[in-house]
């Protein structure tokens, strides 16, 4: 058996190629839209990927499924065991095969069992893995979203995503159910996860790759908790805000994601013309890091960087809807490219070109004024803030641990569509835990024409080391 993992790093994601040696057939699970990956693959490998599938709908990126099938003709394996709002829209297609509980598909000498295991979601399936040319019993099982090493996947998201009312009691006891019968698999089973640390779809997920089941049943959590409710009440206690596009992506993934064009690097664009993409009403991406955003850019220009939280928030602030450009700094165009494909992997399909460096330099010599991040210590705003307003950008749960007195909370993912709470006749001062979401927030302001933004300097963490004790209010 020929056994690989893919890992992205900015997804915290897992994906799995599987492949026969004997018969030189592959499957892989859980693809992302990053498909070249697992083709190189399967080719370095002398292998051909015949079956493709995955564990579930997916929230957090786009399925690579539809497009890795349409690539390779691989025959697409999915769930039909969720209810009806939850079957998947291009389940008639003539290359689909729908999966029931216990149902098997081989690939050469391999045989994998689909296994319903709901609570993440009502369809999710984990895939038992058997390698029939050397054993009668399963090695490893690919879980996706129902066990991870430390935690096991959150039932809420289909709540508070996908706004499916009241399901999230409901979704933690079938979660329940479904880990009372993994259970009974053997101690020396691999758990092959569909997520690692960094990511929302749990709370307390290890960066370690891949565990036993016996040694889940003896430290993680989950498999410690002696009743139903008393499970329920954990699980879905402390579950970190989902990021807002996820219920964006349920929907994309459900219905069928649209194929991609063969090249995802887009036009470059003439520094001159940044002024009139502007005026359009297009969304212009500064990519730079948050320093060189505060210190100049072009008004009217959104600042999120490339850091590792890129992806969240470009899906939760950049509407769907809209023409996205690019303004890459010095980025080589083969990173831009790399940019345009993280975006993809999130449904940010509409990116129609990028700026390079020369930008802010035409902008200053054609005698437009750059933008300015004022930077505010922690002394200044606790001296004078009769005439600002403090605008807290951090999540509920951060804010529930403690929060400046006085100030407002609005999380950066729904600060475009909450800008109207904030004053306009005061000076406004954003802040976060340490200074990146606020920065974000900051360019947000200044693009929908507030010109008195400044950003507190070392965020809640500097305010807190500076007062005590931290208000409760």
């Amino acid at each position: 058996m020929i056994f690989k993992r893919f890992y992205d790093e900015q997804l915290a994601q897992a994906s799995y190629l599987i492949g026969c040696a004997a018969s030189g057939g592959s499957v892989v699970i859980d693809p992302n839209r990053n498909v070249d990956q697992y083709i190189a693959a399967a080719e370095s490998e002398g292998l051909t990927i015949s079956a493709v599938t995955e564990t579930h709908i997916h929230a957090d990126f786009v399925s690579g499924v539809r497009e890795l099938s349409a690539r390779t003709g691989a025959r697409m394996y999915l769930s039909d065991a969720g209810p009806p709002d939850w079957k998947y829209g291009f389940r008639t297609d003539p290359n689909v095969q729908l999966l029931h509980d216990r149902d098997e598909f081989p690939i050469g000498n391999i045989r994998l069992r689909a296994v319903h295991t709901p609570g993440h979601t009502p369809e999710h399936l984990s895939f038992l893995v058997t390698d029939t040319a050397a054993a009668s019993v399963p090695m490893g099982v690919c879980t996706g979203d129902f066990v991870f090493v430390g935690d096991v996947g959150r039932p809420d998201l289909l709540e508070k995503a996908a706004h499916v009312a009241d399901a999230s009691d409901g979704s933690a006891r079938e979660l329940w159910h479904s880990l009372q019968a993994f259970k009974g698999q053997a101690d020396f089973l691999q758990i092959w996860p569909g997520h690692g640390a960094g990511s929302a779809c749990g709370k307390g997920l290890s960066a370690v790759p891949q565990s036993t089941l016996g040694y889940e049943r003896r430290f993680n959590w989950a498999f410690g908790v002696e009743s139903e409710d008393e499970f329920v009440r954990q699980v879905l206690s402390g579950q970190p805000e989902p990021p807002r596009y996820f219920g964006i992506m349920k929907r994309i993934n459900r219905d069928g994601p649209r194929l991609l064009e063969a090249t995802l690097l887009p036009e470059r664009i003439a520094e001159s013309q940044v002024a009139g993409l502007l005026a359009s009403g297009a969304t212009l991406l500064d990519l730079r890091p948050a320093a060189e955003f505060a210190g100049a850019h072009i008004p009217g220009t959104i600042n999120i960087p490339l850091t590792k939280s890129f992806t969240t928030w470009a899906g939760s602030l950049v509407s769907y809807d809209a023409d996205v450009f690019l303004l890459t700094g010095t980025l080589p165009s083969e990173s831009v490219a790399a940019v345009v494909r993280q975006l993809a992997l999130i449904g940010l399909d509409r990116v129609r070109g990028y700026v390079g460096g020369g930008a802010l330099e035409l902008w200053e010599t054609t005698g437009q004024r750059l933008g300015t991040v004022p930077q505010i210590g922690v002394e200044e705003l606790s001296a004078d803030q009769r005439d600002r307003v403090v605008i807290d950008v951090r999540g509920a749960s951060e804010w529930e641990l403690g929060h400046m007195p006085g100030a407002y909370l609005i999380p950066l993912a729904e600060l475009p569509e909450r800008i109207a709470e904030v004053p306009t006749q005061k000076d406004v001062v954003v802040h976060c835990q340490g200074g990146g979401r606020s920065s974000i927030a900051a360019s947000i302001l200044l693009a929908h024409g507030y010109d008195r933004v400044s950003n507190l300097s070392g965020g809640f963490q500097a305010w807190a080391r500076a007062t005590k004790p931290v208000s409760r209010e």
